[in-house]
């Protein structure tokens, strides 16, 4: 089973694949699926983690298989042939072994609740009530992260980076992911960026800019230079954002790069739709610091 992106970007909906593991009911943006299918070609290899099961053949590729029944059960067991979800996000493809697949889903972002902070540290990004049961959005790659720690953001990406003085630049983050925001902070950070105003979803940060407007006016540019935003985040997502603010009479001279597992050569149309200056995977942060200083350049041209 192939899917397909219908949604056009910035209407404020996204397409769930609803799965199940262990009697479980789970979601992945639709957006990350490659493709839905079986396999029986599953190679072990030695002295690998638990939470990776081995690695198989898809359209002659090799592609890793992540146990996610070990990953949220400690579970290990696996079958002659599995089910897997095969996805691609931060510039990477791998499969997740699961039970079945139920169907998809189109939602508004605003129906996705955040999980309350006292689960911050779960793999769990958003909870997602259906008629008579909970769906749990699952943070793809934040599993991916924690088995393999290189293909996240790092700070070892900016030791290339020539440090110097930015703290003149004013630097708005959008992220849902608390680990992504500190590690974005962390990184700007050691690039030399102090003024970072952090926000959790699109539309807290709508919200900001509105107020900032309506106080100040154009002079809103003497807060906020630059708007880096991820896509995925519940109540309102990175290309609904970036579609108000490019729709807005004042605010589109803001300058709005998508940082994003999600940019992938098929799917970087959808940023250019809505208006998005620059886009750029995650977890490249050397090229966002790079992106960052061309947009503070031009400015001053």
């Amino acid at each position: 089973m192939e899917t397909n992106i219908l949604l056009e970007s910035g209407t404020g909906e996204v397409e769930i694949l609803e799965f199940v593991i262990n009697n479980k009911h789970y979601g992945i943006n639709v957006i990350k699926v490659k493709e839905v299918l079986e396999i029986d070609n599953l190679t072990r290899f030695p002295q690998a983690p638990p939470s990776i099961a081995g690695v198989t053949l898809i359209r002659d590729q090799i592609i890793p298989l992540v146990n996610l029944k070990y990953v949220l059960e400690g579970n290990s067991e696996l079958h002659e042939k599995n089910n897997i979800i095969l996805c691609e996000f931060n510039k990477s493809r791998v499969a997740f072994s699961i039970d079945k697949v139920i169907g998809t889903h189109r939602i508004g972002w605003n129906r996705i609740t955040k999980p309350d902070n006292i689960f911050a540290d779960t793999l769990v990004i958003g909870n997602i009530m259906m008629e008579n049961k909970i769906l749990f959005l699952l943070d793809f790659e934040k599993i991916v992260t924690d088995i393999n720690p290189k293909v996240g953001i790092s700070e070892d990406r900016i030791e290339d980076i020539e440090y110097k003085d930015r703290s003149h630049i004013k630097l708005m983050l959008a992220d849902d992911s608390f680990l992504i925001r500190a590690l974005l902070k962390d990184t700007l950070t050691k690039a030399g960026f102090t003024d970072l105003k952090l926000f959790n979803d699109g539309e807290e940060t709508i919200n900001y800019l509105y107020k900032l407007v309506e106080e100040k006016n154009d002079r809103f540019i003497e807060d906020v230079q630059i708007l880096i935003t991820d896509i995925e985040m519940p109540r309102m997502d990175g290309h609904t954002l970036t579609r108000k603010i490019k729709e807005h009479n004042i605010l589109k001279k803001l300058p709005v790069i998508i940082f994003s597992s999600l940019i992938t050569d098929d799917l970087v149309h959808k940023g250019v739709s809505v208006g998005a200056d620059a886009q750029m995977s995650k977890p490249e942060i050397e090229n966002l610091v790079q992106i960052i200083d061309s947009f503070v350049e031009k400015n001053r041209a």
